[in-house]
């Protein structure tokens, strides 16, 4: 369950439930942002076409766009290494969605009076299963009901037992992504709230933390969202 505790901004938003529904308000929110974010890079990307040269050269400075340029270029250089040039083409946009969604709302949790919503339960699990269900339609999609064939192996006689381990294998792939993205943005707020406590130096310790919590939200982002491309490459695979 998750629990509200110390000054939190929602408070002040009439009629929100925040104890129950506070990390679903602030989890739309942080999508809404990104949302906005990238159509700002959209239009910078847009105007940089009608420079001389038609948006090849990067701007001076940097801008909205050179940032999401920077961040998905590297992203897709990891997507194709996992997941190899033609998968990785088809498949890239929703792994990069999840990433910044997870990275952003690991990172609302570093501002305070704010909560992370990855430090609920609800909202890492409910990424963990759209996930499965993703992978899983990917599966379906490149390979046809055959990617079924692969839950039972090629022996018969083993198909049972096959099928067991392969299903409890599949479904524990939604909460090991659950509780390892909980687990982790739980304990480094928990550890960063407790640091901001501590006297004399809570004016100066917590800057430690404040780094060690920015660079804690951008490795479970990038696990997330690696984890992600592998379970896609899998299922993609035309070797089941």
């Amino acid at each position: 369950m998750h629990e509200t505790h110390g000054f939190n901004w929602l408070n002040f938003v009439p009629g929100l439930d925040v104890h129950h529904y506070g990390h679903v308000a602030l989890a739309m929110t942080m999508t809404v942002l990104v949302l906005v974010f990238g159509a700002v890079a959209r239009v910078q990307l847009q105007g940089s076409f009608s420079r001389e040269d038609q948006g090849l050269i990067p701007d001076a400075k940097l801008t909205v766009r050179n940032f999401f340029e920077i961040l998905l270029e590297r992203l897709y250089g990891l997507a194709e290494q996992v997941m190899g040039e033609k998968t990785a083409a088809k498949y890239f946009p929703i792994t990069a969605a999840i990433f910044l969604f997870v990275f952003t709302n690991n990172f609302i949790g570093l501002i305070p009076g704010f909560l992370p919503p990855t430090d609920n339960i609800n909202t890492t699990f409910a990424i963990g299963v759209f996930v499965f269900l993703y992978y899983n339609y990917v599966g379906i999609r490149e390979n046809g009901f055959g990617y079924l064939k692969h839950f039972v192996g090629p022996i018969w006689w083993l198909a049972p037992l096959l099928l067991v381990v392969e299903l409890a294998s599949h479904l524990f792939r939604p909460l090991s992504l659950a509780f390892r993205l909980r687990g982790n943005i739980m304990g480094d707020h928990l550890v960063l709230s407790i640091s901001q406590n501590i006297e004399y130096v809570k004016y100066i310790f917590p800057v430690i933390f404040y780094g060690m919590g920015l660079f804690v939200s951008l490795v479970q982002a990038f696990v997330f969202c690696l984890m992600t491309m592998v379970y896609i490459s899998l299922s993609a695979s035309h070797d089941h």
